[in-house]
Formats: structure tokens, sequence, C-alpha cells
């Protein structure tokens, strides 16, 4: 299937992907791993790209802000961008010009995507479609000698994330899932301090994207094309979208890298907004009020680690409540957490937290090089306050210096894999399922990520 898509194809594939990965995960077991065909690309480097020519596929809601931000970002040309709208494209393109750079190709067809891939002035394919075509399009264009990256999650399914992985080892490409809250100041900050042991060891973590999203996903124009978040509404439960609290904990805590995520067990709720916000909305008897909604309104992920340590996830895009990821570390000597105030307890006081000074010097002392170095422009550019270009502006850096990318396609994968395993647990009245170690192993000897910088 093309990236860009008509409504009955891109209902087929939901209701196959659907159908299949049920099937699929009740048969068989998380911890089967399949024999490598390429080689590792665990710290992988690429040969160094002076300047990285990007082709952007998805202009919508996230795909025109990326825009935006990479014509910002030194060293990048933006070559060829697609759009199933065709005013997305106009409006993108206007943007590139009026920044002082050539009009990038246009791509409208459904084939778009793939001629995006197959250029010869591509190094970076750079995704923001439906989440059933994050996959497709990624393993397209690795094999194609791209780079890609793509937004969250990256893949829906077990096979989808062993595609990816095995995709990039035998294409020895990079692949990054774009999740920008590992680049959130908070996030980063608290990612230092971990890392000089300010917390102690780190054994429990949590995270969550809760988040009220009713009004998008119901939203019949502007918002989610066609509603496609709706239609896997329709057809799913579990966690669809756990990168967001998941993958800035699971970089603390050294995932993949000296720990990996063991098994899991999942639980979620009932689903009942989404059909209330429909009566109300809509009235009782109309279609939307009518339909049936697998996804429960909250789920709750546990996680093991090998090593012992566990991480709480959770999911809720149908409840009326304020914004909420969590971020919680709690360690041996200490913890910190995000919502609904960026607050730090530590020893010997711990029972209490900081007060503001303390909490304030802190904060500073340990600011991550990354909010020193670029994050005042990053807060003026935007992007979720700035964390998206700081994830933008380091991808580019990293493919410009030959340098591994800050998150790679184990990463992708592990935390990708929590979509079905989590929908798999729900199923099977919250049964622990295992979790495939995706690195074969290379997770043993690598060192956890470090506090990253820029020249």
């Amino acid at each position: 299937n093309a990236v860009v898509v008509k409504v009955p194809a891109a209902i087929t594939l939901a209701s196959s992907i659907a159908t299949n990965q049920t099937t699929d995960n009740l048969q068989n077991p998380g911890n089967k791993i399949p024999a490598r065909k390429g080689k590792s690309v665990m710290g992988l480097r690429c040969e160094p790209l002076n300047t990285v020519r990007i082709g952007i596929i998805g202009l919508g809601m996230r795909g025109s802000q990326a825009v935006i931000r990479l014509l910002q970002v030194e060293g990048v040309e933006i070559r060829a961008i697609a759009d199933v709208v065709e005013k997305n494209i106009k409006e993108s393109n206007k943007k590139i010009t009026d920044s002082g750079f050539k009009p990038a190709a246009e791509y409208t067809e459904e084939e778009g995507r793939k001629k995006i891939c197959e250029r010869d002035d591509i190094d970076l394919v750079y995704q923001c479609t439906p989440w059933l075509m994050h996959t497709p399009v990624s393993v397209y264009a690795m094999k194609h000698g791209k780079h890609a990256a793509c937004e969250v999650p990256s893949a829906v399914t077990l096979a989808e994330c062993w595609e990816l992985v095995n995709t990039a080892e035998e294409t020895q490409r990079h692949f990054m899932m774009l999740e920008n809250c590992c680049y959130d100041f908070f996030e980063m900050n608290t990612l230092n301090m971990a890392r000089n042991g300010v917390f102690g060891e780190i054994y429990h973590a949590e995270g969550a994207y809760i988040h009220d999203l009713r009004w998008l996903k119901f939203m019949k124009e502007g918002g989610y094309y066609n509603r496609w978040r709706l239609d896997f509404s329709k057809l799913h439960t579990g966690n669809p979208y756990p990168t967001h609290g998941l993958g800035p904990v699971a970089q603390v805590m050294g995932i993949n890298r000296g720990d990996r995520f063991d098994y899991l067990s999942s639980v979620s709720t009932n689903q009942i907004g989404m059909t209330l916000y429909a009566r109300e909305k809509f009235g009782t008897d109309s279609p939307d009020a009518k339909q049936s909604y697998k996804l429960g309104d909250m789920n709750t992920t546990l996680i093991r680690t090998v090593k012992g340590k566990t991480i709480m996830i959770q999911h809720d895009t149908t409840s009326p409540r304020p914004y909420n990821r969590i971020h919680c570390l709690s360690g041996t000597k200490g913890m910190a957490v995000k919502y609904p105030e960026e607050q730090i307890a530590l020893e010997p006081n711990a029972h209490e937290f900081l007060k503001k000074e303390d909490f304030d010097a802190l904060m500073k002392k340990y600011e991550h090089p990354l909010a020193t170095q670029i994050g005042e422009k990053a807060k003026k550019v935007g992007g979720h306050g700035g964390m998206d270009f700081i994830m933008d502006y380091r991808l580019i850096y990293c493919l410009r210096k030959g340098l591994p990318l800050d998150q790679d396609v184990y990463d992708a994968a592990a935390w990708c894999s929590i979509v079905p395993l989590s929908e798999k647990s729900v199923l099977n009245r919250g049964n622990s399922i295992d979790i495939p170690d995706f690195t074969r192993g290379a997770w043993e000897t690598a060192s956890p990520w470090p506090v990253v910088t820029i020249d």
C-alpha cells in the first residue's frame, strides 16, 4: 500500500492489521527471536553528510510544522515533499521558497512516497503520515539506501517491529523514531542528573500519555485525515501510543544498553468516553454514537526489566483530564516527577520536595548541554516548547557528523512493541507477556546513552 491511500484502502489495511495482529500475538510467544540476516546496528556510524537532503512525506499537523523547523537547521535542504492534500503541499512549498530555498519537488499521487524514496538526491526520508504507513514507508526508504525517520509509533505490530530491525541491519541505514519527548527540557535535565548519580540507582519509573483528544479524533476536517486515529480506536485496545511517556524513562534506565524489557502485564478499563462524547456532540442516534470502540479509556501497563526494575505506562485520550506524561523517576537517593508540577525530592529529606530555590539551583547545575547550547533558539523556533527543534537539530547533527543517533531502531522496536503486546495482555486478562530482545543480545555489552552535546 502506498503512503497516499484512498480511504477504502486505508480502512482495509487497518482491518487487516487488526485481524493479523490479534491472531499473530495469541499464537506466537513474545520472546521468539528470528535469525539475524544482516549485522548489528548498535552504535551504527554512517558516512558523514555535509548537507542532509530530505524528502518529507505527510504534511498535515505534524509534517507542516516539521518543514518550518527543519528549514532553520544548518545543513538541510528539503528536496521533495508529498501529501494526499494538495493544499498542504502548496503551503509547505511556500514556506520553503519564502526561506530562500528552491521549491521542493511535489508528489500528490499514491506512488509519491515510493518516488521520493527512489530519488538519487535524497539522504533522509522524514515521515509524518498516519500510523499504519510508518513501517511500510520506512522499510521502503531504507531498502533504497535512505536513512529513515518517522513519527510515533513507528510500528503497531510485532511483525513490523522486527521488519524495521531486520531492514536496518540488512541495509546498514539509520532508522529513528521521532520521539520528541526525549528532548523536553525537564526530561533532559533528569537524564543528566541520573547519569551523575543524583537519584542513586533508579529502580522504578512512570510515564504516560494522558491527553483528551476526543474533539480531534471526531473532527471531520482539519484533524486526523479521514479520522484515521478514530478508526484505530474502533479496532484496538491496549496502549496504542506508549512512547511519549516510555521513551525518556527508557533512556534514563539504560533499556537496550545494559538492561532490557523482560515482560509486561496490561489492563484497560471499559470504553466510555468516546461514546459519551459522540452522543453529546452528534446525538444518540448518530453513527458515531452507535459505533463500538475497542480502545479502553485508561490503559495501565507494567513492564519488568531483566535486571528487576519496573516501569508503569498509562494511556488515556478520552477522559476529561489535564495533560499529563508523569515522567517519574524513583531511585535509592530520591525521585523526580514532572506533572502536575516539576518537583524533586532527595535524601536526607526525601519525605518532602525541594524548596524552589534549591530546586532551581539543582536544575541549573545539571542543565543538559543541548538545552544550554540550543535551548533558547529552540524556544523561539517552537514545536512543543522547543523540544521538537532540539530533536530535529540533533538528528541532522548526527547525520552530518557520522555519529550514532540518540534513538536507534532497537529503541523504536522495543518501545513500540508495547502497542501489540499490551493489547495481547489486555485480551488475556492482564496475563504477563514476554517482550522480545530486539538487539539479539547486544544490550548486554552496550553502554547507557550518554549526556550528548554539540560542537
